[in-house]
């Protein structure tokens, strides 16, 4: 009876987690929906780049805010998941789809195991070095692997055919043709969705405590019992599975694994994007992806417009105004958008609890 009765809160909070990470998830799959049916093609097609970015900067939220590990090297274990589902989409009878996303998100994890137990042992900008370096290497593999991944020019990715019930369910609620490029707007947005329910439940799961204990206070969480280096490697490999669909899904949608996409600049934007949102914020993952995916349209078109630049010069514009933003963000808002408005809702909330009472005069 005493054990029933300890476990019952236990379980009953564990419930109402799933429920409303539930709820969540099926709000923004409906959402997104809306989205892809009322929106046009080129539109379809940003929503389809904000899926894997959201999903990228998810699993980045979660290793540097939640764990505290600082990583530049994520834009490389994308293009592990990238490359992985080119080579399995590259035969006559193709696997489904969601078979070879969880194939190239088990792969990634297991260079994210290789690459967590050695930053388990690094911390600041030691670790962030180490990333640094995995970053600007492990593309390079593709290039001195010239048969396998086909060097610089890289892997054509086949796109996935929609199947007969998607092609009904489309023309059910739109009453148009279910485009290949919409289809793969609707698997990125099912991706977006089943990585933001594993998500929401690992913030509140004990995984998620053990992390953040780790991140504040190590020796505290030690004490406690707490594994650190274990917590580490589990924090790294699971952010490592997210940047791998992340990779899949970016290589269904660009239909394209090559080197040339897996720089330097593609790791920084997605540590910008997660800086910008706020770190260890999920709704602030999505608006830094947001802002990678259609802050440089917009750049573009003012610099090419009112700006009178060149289309070269406008391109040339994006990383500028990254940097700015970023700058901007550091100083005025040093917790991200999320964190920033969720600092000024707490101190609304206490003022509205604890107004402050006028002084007597004497």
């Amino acid at each position: 009876m005493t054990t029933d009765a300890a476990t019952r809160p236990a379980k009953r909070l564990l419930d109402l987690n799933l429920t409303r990470s539930l709820l969540i998830s099926v709000a923004v799959l409906l959402l997104g929906v809306l989205l892809l049916e009322s929106t046009d093609r080129y539109t379809n097609t940003q929503l389809s780049s904000l899926t894997y970015y959201a999903i990228a900067a998810i699993g980045l939220t979660a290793l540097t805010g939640l764990n505290g590990q600082i990583s530049l090297g994520h834009g490389a274990l994308m293009a592990v998941g990238a490359y992985t589902t080119a080579l399995m989409l590259d035969t006559e009878t193709p696997l489904p789809f969601p078979v070879v996303a969880l194939t190239a998100v088990v792969v990634t994890s297991v260079v994210g195991f290789v690459v967590g137990i050695g930053a388990a042992r690094l911390h600041g900008p030691y670790l962030a070095g180490a990333t640094l370096a995995l970053a600007v290497a492990l593309p390079s593999v593709a290039l001195y692997f010239k048969g396998t991944f086909n060097g610089e020019v890289g892997l054509t990715v086949a796109s996935p055919r929609p199947p007969e019930w998607f092609v009904s369910f489309i023309d059910t609620v739109s009453g148009e043709f279910a485009t290949s490029s919409k289809y793969v707007a609707y698997l990125g947005l099912f991706c977006l969705v089943v990585a933001l329910f594993f998500a929401l439940n690992l913030r509140r799961s004990k995984i998620g405590r053990h992390w953040r204990a780790v991140r504040d206070q190590e020796v505290a969480a030690e004490i406690a019992g707490i594994n650190l280096g274990r917590t580490r490697v589990q924090a790294f490999v699971i952010s490592a599975a997210y940047a791998g669909l992340a990779g899949a899904v970016m290589a269904i949608v660009v239909r394209l694994a090559a080197p040339s996409a897996f720089t330097i600049v593609l790791s920084l934007s997605l540590l910008t994007a997660a800086v910008i949102g706020g770190l260890g914020s999920i709704t602030g993952a999505f608006i830094g992806a947001a802002v990678l995916v259609f802050l440089p349209p917009w750049v573009t078109s003012m610099s090419t417009g009112p700006g009178g630049l060149s289309d070269t010069q406008a391109a040339q514009m994006s990383p500028l105004i990254y940097g700015i933003v970023l700058v901007l963000v550091m100083l005025l808002a040093p917790g991200g958008v999320m964190g920033t408005f969720m600092t000024a809702w707490r101190r609304a909330r206490l003022r509205r609890l604890h107004p402050a009472t006028p002084t007597q005069k004497g």
